[in-house]
């Protein structure tokens, strides 16, 4: 019941903002006996029901830009299963310290300009746009396959700043995107036989709902309500995250 209640809660939380496996992840690791690579191969399972049920709802409501976004998103599944290959050889605490940092930066920057994402002013065109969103996608694609959490927002706030979208766009984009990255880490992982099929495909059903029910309240609501629950969420990393930095430097020093 307690994964299932995580299921929808990351569900909504991706298909609004992304960071949906901020709580999806350590509920997983919960379970008796999981290993972490379990926890993160399964959790990448769950997440792909949810991220597609999300895209699609936005695809029927918004009518994102396929133009930008499929192209994105298969730089972005390259990038994630670099990154997964990565995880493998690389612990991730070498990079939180950074990423902590990069989302206290978006967090102030999104905070102190309220004006930004509330409507599209592209600020590229082209090949210049589209070699730009390439870019943002193979970065966090890399990001997602490595660690994980808060890949939706970065992707959101990335378009946003980058690309000149405004939240609404930004999301619905960053649901095919993000469904990519979750393709790209699952097919790393598939063969490895770390995946546990029955929590997964529990976690796939309630992240399905909660997709549905977050890309609809998104739609309905606009760029001023993503715009808010992506503070909600981008605070929320930075303390779990922040949490993690500083008990891994006092367990190094022990």
């Amino acid at each position: 019941m307690l994964l299932v209640a995580a299921g929808l809660a990351a569900g909504w939380i991706d298909a609004v903002v992304g960071g949906g496996g901020l709580l999806q992840l350590p509920v997983l690791l919960l379970v008796p006996g999981i290993t972490p690579v379990q926890a993160l191969a399964t959790n990448k399972l769950g997440s792909v029901f949810g991220t597609a049920t999300s895209a699609v709802t936005y695809y029927r409501r918004a009518h994102p830009d396929l133009r930008t976004a499929l192209p994105m998103a298969a730089v972005a599944l390259a990038g994630s299963f670099g990154g997964a290959m990565v995880a493998t050889v690389l612990p991730p605490s070498v990079f939180k310290p950074i990423i902590v940092a990069a989302l206290v930066a978006v967090a102030l920057f999104t905070a102190f300009r309220p004006t930004v994402g509330e409507l599209t002013a592209l600020r590229h065109h082209g090949r210049t746009h589209h070699a730009v969103a390439a870019l943002i996608g193979l970065v966090i694609g890399f990001y997602d396959g490595l660690i994980g959490p808060g890949t939706g927002s970065f992707l959101i706030i990335a378009m946003v700043v980058f690309l000149g979208y405004n939240f609404l766009a930004a999301s619905a984009k960053a649901k095919i995107v993000n469904l990519a990255t979750n393709l790209g880490a699952l097919a790393f992982f598939l063969p490895s036989g770390h995946l546990l099929w029955g929590l997964g495909l529990v976690l796939g059903a309630a992240n399905m709902v909660g997709g549905y029910l977050g890309a609809r309240m998104a739609v309905s609501r606009g760029s001023r309500f993503i715009r808010v629950v992506f503070l909600v969420v981008v605070g929320a990393l930075i303390l779990r995250l922040g949490y993690d930095v500083v008990r891994e430097n006092i367990l190094h020093n022990a």
